[in-house]
This record gives C-alpha cells, sequence and structure tokens, in this order.
C-alpha cells in the first residue's frame, strides 16, 4: 500500500478491493489512518465499510455493553470488547463485533498505547441488527465468528424482538422473551432483552 491511505467518507463504496489484498499489517495502517470509520476485511481482502449506527442503535448497544460488563465485574476473569475493536481472524478475516467476551487463556500482556488488533476470535460475540443491515451478510458474519472459533454467538433483532442464537455444531436456534441466558464461555450471564427493546418503537 506504500503510504497510508486516507479514504473520503463521502465518497466511499460498501467494499473496497486491492490487488494484491492488503497485509495484515497494512489493514490495521488503513484502520487506524481512518479512525473514523469502521473497517472489516473478508477472508477474500475486500475492505467492508461500515456505516455508522443510528440512535436507537447506538443507545441500545451501549445497554447490552453495559449489562455485559456488570457480569464481568462479578468475576472480573478474561475481557470485555466494544464495536471499535477489530479481531484478526484464522480464516484471513478482520472483524468488529458490537459486543463481545474472550476467555482469559486468550490474553496476552497489557500493552500500551499504539497495541495491535486482537489476532485471535472472541469466545463469546454479540452483533445487534441495525435498520441499514443486509439479513444475508449478518447470517454470514455469524457464521464466520462459529466457524473461527466462537463458543457462542448472539444475533438480536430488535425490530422482531428475538435473537439468534450461533453455537459449534447446533443448527442455529430462535428464541424470544425479555430475557436471555448465556452458556459455555458466558454461563452466568443473562441479558436483559426488554431494556434493550426501549430504545426502539414498538
Amino acid at each position: 500500500m506504500g503510504t497510508l491511505l486516507y479514504l473520503d467518507p463521502a465518497a466511499l463504496p460498501e467494499t473496497i478491493s486491492w490487488d494484491p489484498p492488503l497485509s495484515d499489517d497494512e489493514f490495521e495502517a488503513l484502520a487506524v489512518a481512518n479512525e473514523f470509520l469502521q473497517l472489516e476485511r473478508t477472508k477474500e481482502g475486500e475492505v467492508i465499510v461500515t456505516p455508522q449506527t443510528g440512535d436507537d442503535t447506538g443507545r441500545a448497544n451501549a445497554e447490552i455493553i453495559k449489562q455485559l460488563g456488570i457480569w464481568w465485574d462479578t468475576h472480573e476473569r478474561g475481557a470485555v470488547y466494544d464495536s471499535s475493536t477489530g479481531f484478526f481472524l484464522p480464516d484471513g478475516s478482520n472483524l468488529s463485533p458490537d459486543a463481545a467476551y474472550v476467555l482469559p487463556e486468550k490474553l496476552g500482556p497489557r500493552s500500551g498505547r499504539g497495541a495491535k488488533m486482537a489476532r485471535h476470535c472472541p469466545d463469546f460475540v454479540i452483533e445487534l441488527l441495525s435498520s441499514s443491515d443486509r439479513l444475508s451478510k449478518a447470517y454470514t458474519k455469524m457464521d464466520n465468528w462459529i466457524a473461527n472459533g466462537a463458543g457462542l454467538a448472539w444475533l438480536i433483532d430488535p425490530y422482531q424482538r428475538q435473537v439468534t442464537v450461533y453455537a459449534p455444531e447446533q443448527a442455529a436456534q430462535i428464541v424470544s422473551g425479555e430475557l436471555i441466558s448465556g452458556s459455555g464461555p458466558v454461563e452466568g450471564f443473562i441479558l436483559n432483552l426488554a431494556k434493550v427493546w426501549r430504545f426502539y418503537e414498538t
């Protein structure tokens, strides 16, 4: 890529391709140079530009992070991440979850300013659908999380008031209600969905 490339938000397509594809270091440099954008990378090397979320999605996602953080406070093991975090995954992609949890055994030593993106898959992932998301792409992203090593992933659909649960070697399951309980890497975590739904019109 040569020098850092600053992207013009007003003229960006949904996906950008480089030939040859960007290396991990080049992609990370691109993301740092354009920190006002959320950039992801497919395993094929295409860079995906994710639009900013609206008011309802932003507030709902903050609620999800808050509840996950409160659960983490009960044991202080591992780490919780928000949507600003990029993860380099085993298949070569780089994805950002809306919320995630990583078990302590995957965490390396803490590093200071300028630390590189995580190079492991979260153990638990939450994705929150926004009005601009395409369902087919959301489903593919959830499958990718599981294929790369996530032990549990939730796709929250606030418009249908339901959650699709993904886990390794299991068919996706749709659940509804005001509470959803975690398992595996987040055993004991309970997400109060009623507090998420309140940010959306009924």
